[in-house]
C-alpha cells in the first residue's frame, strides 16, 4: 500500500472516496470528506445523486462494465426458458432403476421445448448492454426489434443492420416472442 491513502470497507471513516457496487448509500451520512462517489456499474439508483450534488460530491459510474457478462446471462436464460432446461434436468435427477435408457426416451418429448432461431427478440433499451444482446441474438439466427428514446447515432452504427427500430417499447412488446429490457431505473422506468 501507498502511504497516500488507506483502503477500508468501514463506511463510517472520513473517506475522500467510495467504490461501491450494490452497496445502498441512501440512509448512509455523507462524510464531510468526501469528494467522489464510484459505482462498479452502470445504474446510479443506490446512490443518493441529489444529497451528493447539493455537497459537490462527484458521482461516477462505468456504463458498459460488465455489458458482455449481462449479454451471456441473458442469452443463456432465454436458452434455458426455452427448453425449460432447469426442469428437465430437474426430471433428470428424479430418474432411477436398470432402465433409466428407456425413462429418458419416454419423457424427453416433455422437455424439446422451442428453438429461439426465427423468433422474435425485442429489446427496450438499446445501450452497451442491449446492443451486445440483439448483436448475438442476430447471429444466432433470431429477428431482433428494438426501442430507445435515447439511442444515439455511435449506438444505431453498432447495432447489426437487421435489427429494427420501433417507434415506442409497446410496440416491441407486442411484437416479440422474447423480450428483455435493458433501461436505468429510475421513476419513469421503475414500474416497467
Amino acid at each position: 500500500l501507498n502511504d497516500n491513502y488507506k483502503i477500508t470497507d468501514d463506511a463510517n471513516v472520513d473517506a475522500d472516496g467510495i467504490i461501491l457496487r450494490s452497496f445502498k448509500m441512501h440512509d448512509m451520512e455523507l462524510p464531510e470528506s468526501l469528494k467522489a462517489v464510484a459505482r462498479a456499474g452502470a445504474g446510479t439508483n443506490n446512490i443518493p445523486i441529489d444529497k451528493c450534488s447539493e455537497k459537490g460530491i462527484v458521482v461516477f459510474n462505468t456504463p458498459g462494465a460488465n455489458a458482455n457478462a449481462v449479454k451471456e446471462l441473458v442469452i443463456a436464460g432465454m436458452l434455458l426458458a426455452s427448453r425449460d432446461v432447469i426442469g428437465g434436468v430437474a426430471w433428470a435427477n428424479t430418474l432411477t432403476g436398470d432402465d433409466v435408457d428407456k425413462q429418458v426416451e419416454k419423457g424427453k418429448s416433455n422437455f424439446a421445448g422451442c428453438e429461439i432461431k426465427g423468433k422474435t427478440l425485442g429489446i427496450i433499451g438499446l445501450g452497451a448492454i442491449g446492443i451486445l444482446v440483439a448483436n448475438a441474438a442476430v447471429a444466432l439466427g433470431m429477428n431482433v426489434i428494438g426501442f430507445d428514446p435515447f439511442m444515439s447515432v455511435g449506438n444505431a452504427l453498432k447495432l447489426a443492420p437487421t435489427v429494427k427500430l420501433m417507434k415506442s417499447a409497446e410496440d416491441v412488446m407486442v411484437n416479440c416472442d422474447y423480450l428483455t429490457i435493458h433501461v436505468p431505473l429510475t421513476d419513469d422506468t421503475r414500474d416497467m
